[in-house]
């Protein structure tokens, strides 16, 4: 049993996940360890219970990857260090990093090949301890080209990793000084943010009207701004480490854990650092060895390349999601999945309900207009192009929940499209474009075989776009015994996707009469969508109509328990399709699908922009990985497809609608048979 002293620590979202041991607030007659945080004055108190009670002492500490935001705004911590020797800051004790350094058994080829991936990995993402920051422009020192750019990192006054890093105040004076002595360099100081919103005090504010020195003031992330740099002069900043893995000069006036190795042009000598490091072998025993990480959707211990995925998806939604958004055609209940899916640290979000006002609050905010994409007209699409007004439309994903989104179930994926919406193949949309170019990108072979493991899981787990029905196995010989049996899916019959993309079928009674007519001899199947189903939706036919071209109605019975017993599907623009297609299945395309025009399927009508041949690992990398943004509601954040799809393989995880929208089905279906309403 693990006691801590501290209710901030214990009150910590997530932070017992780290800890194979019971984590408990005070102390008990079970208490084998006491942990605090790192050597800061709140842990004293901790570590003097822990001399007294003659048991160890765990400094606590976050990792070099923490999370998208900062821990002070609630973010929960991906990465923990738990160091029962010291911590890697103290330079006056040895700390189990510095053990770690000083001992080369575990550097193998295998690790350092590891450790080379994950720092390009970083790199070309600009990640860092936080990654709430945006990335500075490349333009912002073009100004500067001809001359050597010097960055001065500044720190908050009496920091601890100053202070431990055997620094003081004329520490940071003496670097000042001693970049001055360049030649024909520039001088830049990046002022620490709680400096500079007035919270803390730093070291360096006394520069800011120096001529000879520029001061950074913007919050920017830390490699995007290091990449422009020559040299970089530090005391024990972090970001005097992520200098060198940008193969930067650094210079330490501190003794920080990266310095002493090697690596870096030192101030203060350290006697028990021995060994020499390359870059590799430092950033595994810094980044890989020492921390702990905890993926937060499974509350289970993880590597630090997942957190890394985990963050570069975070990052990328925090991009986008910056500036102001106008969200019209919302209802009511759909706003907290608006507001959820376009959160971010840096932006503003209005509703409006009438469209003409809309428009107008864009113009006025120079804000981008989001609109829930079913309740747009093409007048107001046109509208918003010639008044040069951004429109996103938004729309459900491909992997939802665990229920109807008309049933008010909350969804864990929908798709922002700035371009159209993949349903409506009259224009290209972000989709389509991401299929259309998916050869050129740099990291396709990683998107492949992500896409492998996700199709892998997929279909391991039965999972589709609801995940609703009867799981039941199927068994083949109880249709037919030697027909080919063809999937009809029924669809929603005034759904925009089969009136803009159906082509000239318009209901499920054309399309299934069509399909037995191009297949006398086979074994259809007719399953209603599960909107209809539920009479939530327009697209019932009566079983006695449907049974006049169809075997079988199958009603109440998961998609996926059918894919194991048909040989096709044949659909307008279902997304029956698409999980057909994920499982081998052969596919008739009736309508223009997003899926269709690939070469993937058999299309019945042609969609000639879509000139590229692309496979199955292509389509899922696009569709899945990175057309759609991922929510996780139990931490309220942004996740990746692989997270959603082990939220809906555990039913303790499934996000439930409010109480409010349970009331509701409950009503619908009751006064749908009290009026004998789809019967």
């Amino acid at each position: 049993m693990i006691s801590v002293l501290s209710k901030g620590i214990i009150n910590t979202k997530g932070i017992e996940c780290f800890f194979e041991d019971i984590l408990v607030f005070g102390i008990t007659n079970k208490t084998t360890k006491i942990a605090g945080w790192g050597n800061k004055k709140t842990a004293q108190k901790a570590q003097k219970k822990a001399i007294e009670l003659n048991i160890p002492y765990l400094a606590l500490e976050d990792g070099f990857y923490r999370s998208l935001d900062l821990g002070c705004n609630g973010s929960r911590p991906y990465s923990l260090i738990i160091d029962e020797k010291g911590i890697y800051y103290n330079s006056f004790k040895e700390s189990q990093l510095e053990i770690y350094l000083n001992d080369d058994s575990w550097i193998t080829h295998e690790n350092i090949e590891r450790a080379k991936k994950a720092i390009t990995y970083i790199i070309d993402n600009n990640l860092s301890k936080y990654n709430q920051a945006k990335d500075i422009s490349t333009d912002y020192f073009s100004s500067y080209a001809q001359k050597e750019k010097i960055l001065i990192i500044d720190q908050t006054y009496n920091d601890a990793s100053v202070l431990l890093s055997g620094a003081d105040e004329t520490s940071f004076k003496k670097m000042v000084e001693d970049a001055l002595q360049f030649e024909n360099a520039q001088i830049f100081i990046k002022i620490h943010p709680d400096v500079l919103c007035g919270k803390k005090k730093g070291y360096l504010t006394e520069y800011i009207y120096n001529e000879k020195i520029k001061i950074i003031t913007e919050d920017v992330s830390s490699l995007s701004l290091l990449k422009q740099m020559d040299k970089v002069f530090v005391v024990s900043s972090q970001m005097g480490f992520e200098a060198l893995l940008l193969g930067k000069n650094v210079y330490c006036y501190g003794l920080p854990f990266y310095a002493g190795w090697g690596l870096t042009h030192d101030k203060i000598a350290c006697e028990r650092r021995k060994k020499t490091h390359s870059i590799e072998s430092l950033f595994y025993a810094a980044c890989i060895k020492y921390p702990s990480y905890v993926n937060p959707i499974t509350d289970k211990k993880c590597e630090l390349e997942d957190i890394l995925e985990l963050l570069v998806k975070q990052k990328e939604c925090n991009e986008l999601n910056r500036g102001t958004f106008i969200c019209v055609g919302f209802s009511y209940w759909k706003y907290p999945h608006a507001r959820a899916y376009l959160q971010g640290t840096d932006n503003q979000i209005y509703f409006y309900k009438n469209y003409k006002k809309a428009l107008l609050a864009a113009k006025k905010y120079n804000a981008k207009i989001v609109a829930w994409s079913s309740k747009i007209t093409h007048d107001f699409v046109v509208e918003c192009e010639n008044n040069g007004i951004s429109l996103i439309q938004m729309e459900d994903g491909f992997l939802r929940s665990v229920g109807l989104g008309s049933d008010f179930n909350w969804p864990f994926s929908l798709v922002l499209d700035s371009k159209g919406i993949y349903y409506n193949p009259q224009k290209q949309s972000d989709l389509e474009y991401l299929l259309q170019n998916f050869n050129k990108r740099s990291d396709k072979e990683l998107l492949w075989k992500q896409a492998e493991k996700i199709q892998k899981f997929i279909i391991d787990k039965g999972l589709s776009k609801y995940n609703v029905g009867d799981f039941v196995s199927l068994k083949r010989e109880d249709y037919t015994n030697n027909k080919k049996i063809i999937l009809v899916p029924g669809q929603v019959e005034d759904d925009a996707s089969v009136r803009l993309g159906g082509g000239i079928y318009k209901s499920n009674l054309a399309l299934l009469k069509s399909v037995r007519e191009n297949n006398p001899d086979a074994c259809i199947l007719y399953k209603p969508h599960p909107d209809v189903e539920k009479l939530n939706r327009k697209g019932k036919i009566s079983e006695e109509i449907a049974l006049q071209y169809a075997d079988y109605v199958v009603t109440n019975t998961n998609i996926t328990k059918l894919f194991d017993i048909i040989d096709e599907v044949h659909t307008l623009t279902s997304q029956t399709g698409f999980e057909a297609l994920l499982r081998g299945i052969k596919v008739y395309c009736y309508g223009l699908p997003f899926y269709a025009g690939w070469g993937l399927t058999c299309d019945m009508q042609a969609i000639p922009r879509r000139t590229e041949k692309i496979t199955i690992n292509t389509l899922i990398a696009s569709t899945l990985l990175l057309y759609p943004r991922y929510y996780d509601w139990r931490n309220s954040c942004f996740c990746n497809a692989l997270d959603v799809c082990f939220y809906f393989t555990e039913e303790k995880l499934q996000y439930k609608s409010p109480k409010w929208a349970r009331y509701c089905v409950i009503f619908r279906k009751s006064f749908c048979k009290l009026f004998n309403i789809g019967k």
